[in-house]
């Protein structure tokens, strides 16, 4: 089984598998605006197998406490998501209004509670008003037409919704996951500082789909930073269904890699609109770390890149100043030798064996004038890769969050 397999389905949303519904309704948590929406409903119509990885930061969400509490049992039926406020830092009527919007959500559904996950986004310290979700929740309309309704209403200063969905052929059953993710701001590698939701109608043994998922994030939303600022409410959760009929997915299978490869499609195509759209930002970069003694290696040194602002300055300047890359190549702690370091800005060669490259300064400014700029850097000490994304650090972006909450 091979890539060859997966295909992208055009305009696809998280309810585009089989099993799937969504809703989205506006209650009033963030300032009104037209088409705005602010709770969002994601619904299986049988129970799935369920995983989660979730921020690393000591400061949480009551949200990712319970959900991770629930998710030990590896079984979930719906998630229930607000925008405009975090839950978070607000004592312990945080876990209470938490554990009551997944009992709302589940009374409306006819599940059990304890099959309902929770998801916040917004700012932090700021109660959830729970009359507003009392009211609204249960009027949310669901359906499988409604997924890019889902994708808007977790949006908080996204300028765009973050979709993706891919299908495959397994066992004679054609299986789909399908993804959605919302950050543009405090974004950085650790899992990884934003909202994302996969639905997958495969069958997938659920031991498996935690094993799964955890790679596929370590690749692709781990693998992001916009800023280098980790939320509190970062959490990505997976359900799959079985709805597709295909024999359970078992690790260590040529099944379990094909699925493994069409989750990572998804994950990484939600990670590079993540990055395309970081807050301010009208650069993506891409930046490609080979040679290095090992996978932690390749992935540290691409992080260290594309999370230093002096770099993202530069490329939102279309300022070729590769010393820069050079010095956050040697910051990260990857292993190194200098006498053999290559890198490269957009294909042009501007350090080869440790040694500057006389190049058209002029081309490379206007080549870095275009909305993707990419790094790639030779470490020569071994043979792994790894792939990160980022944007560039501009002066809408100081603007937009110095004044965040007023």
């Amino acid at each position: 089984m091979s890539a060859e397999q997966i295909t992208t389905i055009p305009d696809g949303h998280i309810a585009s598998a089989a099993g799937f519904t969504t809703g989205a309704i506006y209650a009033g948590l963030k300032t009104y605006g037209k088409d705005k929406l602010d709770l969002g409903l994601l619904y299986s119509s049988t129970p799935a197998a369920a995983a989660g990885v979730f921020t690393q930061n000591k400061v949480v969400s009551p949200t990712i406490t319970l959900d991770r509490r629930r998710l030990a049992a590896r079984s979930a039926q719906a998630v229930m998501v607000n925008s405009g406020c975090a839950n978070a830092c607000v004592g312990p009527q945080g876990m209470l209004d938490a554990i009551a919007m997944a009992a709302i959500a589940a009374r409306k559904l006819g599940i059990a509670e304890e099959l309902v996950l929770v998801a916040s986004t917004g700012i932090i310290g700021v109660e959830l008003p729970m009359a507003l979700l009392r009211a609204k929740i249960p009027l949310i309309d669901l359906s499988a037409a409604h997924g890019h309704q889902f994708a808007r209403a977790i949006m908080t200063t996204d300028s765009v919704p973050k979709e993706a969905a891919v299908r495959f052929t397994m066992g004679g059953k054609v299986c789909t996951i399908a993804g959605v993710a919302k950050g543009v701001g405090m974004i950085h590698p650790n899992m990884a500082t934003m909202l994302c939701f996969v639905a997958s109608d495969a069958a997938v043994e659920p031991v498996h789909l935690q094993d799964a998922l955890k790679s596929a994030v370590d690749q692709s939303l781990n693998m992001v930073s916009v800023d280098g600022d980790s939320s509190t409410n970062d959490s990505c959760i997976i359900l799959a269904n079985g709805q597709a009929g295909n024999p359970v997915i078992r690790a260590g299978t040529p099944e379990a890699a094909l699925f493994e490869q069409a989750l990572a499609q998804v994950l990484i195509t939600l990670a590079k609109k993540i990055a395309r759209d970081g807050e301010g930002a009208t650069k993506l970069l891409e930046v490609i770390v080979e040679g290095a003694a090992s996978l932690e290696d390749a992935r540290r040194a691409a992080r260290a890149v594309t999370s230093s602002p002096l770099v993202k300055a530069a490329v939102h300047g279309a300022d070729p100043n590769w010393g820069r890359v050079v010095m956050a190549l040697g910051k990260s702690g990857a292993r190194m030798e200098e006498d053999a370091l290559v890198v490269y800005i957009n294909d042009i060669c501007m350090m080869d064996n440790g040694q500057p490259v006389p190049f058209f300064k002029d081309a490379a400014v206007v080549s870095m004038r275009e909305p993707d700029v990419r790094v790639r850097a030779r470490l020569g000490v071994g043979q792994h890769t790894a792939t990160a994304w980022g944007c560039d650090l501009t002066e809408e972006y100081v603007r937009y969050n110095s004044a965040y909450t007023t």
